[in-house]
């Protein structure tokens, strides 16, 4: 991973950082609403080209901040794949959430190895998908 800097949180991070991620979605977030998710988000790790500053790969975690955590984003650039990158962004996080009791991620079936390295146990979950809203656009809506 020669070449990067590891950093946490979005300061002076703008949108035009965050192309070329959400590779084969079909109705990815723009930059824009990419940006105001991690913004949103209670830790997140960014790893960035040392010399250009480009932003490679982030992951982000949704939590109380007490209990539990959920992360639902870790995305690499195609062309960082294979390096670590992803890797030492969860090592980072899971540091960040160390004393919870509970920190969950969803994901495909041929991800579970990758997390099972860092102690990871396979779980039953149920979740909604509203695919309408995948590019961010039309959510975040809350009624109290």
């Amino acid at each position: 991973m020669e070449g990067l800097i590891f950093r946490s949180g979005t300061q002076a991070l703008g949108p035009e950082e965050l192309v070329g991620f959400f590779e084969g979605w079909p109705d990815p977030p723009s930059p824009e609403t990419h940006l105001e998710i991690l913004r949103n988000s209670w830790a997140v790790e960014l790893a960035r080209e040392q010399t250009t500053g480009r932003v490679v790969g982030f992951i982000n975690a949704i939590s109380d901040g007490v209990y539990s955590a959920y992360i639902p984003l870790l995305e690499i650039l195609p062309s960082h794949r294979g390096k670590g990158i992803g890797q030492e962004l969860v090592r980072r996080l899971l540091k960040r959430c160390k004393g919870f009791y509970m920190v969950d991620v969803c994901c495909d079936e041929d991800v579970v190895p990758f997390y099972r390295r860092f102690g990871m146990i396979e779980v039953k979950g149920m979740c909604q998908r509203s695919f309408d809203f995948q590019s961010g656009v039309g959510s975040g809506l809350k009624e109290d």
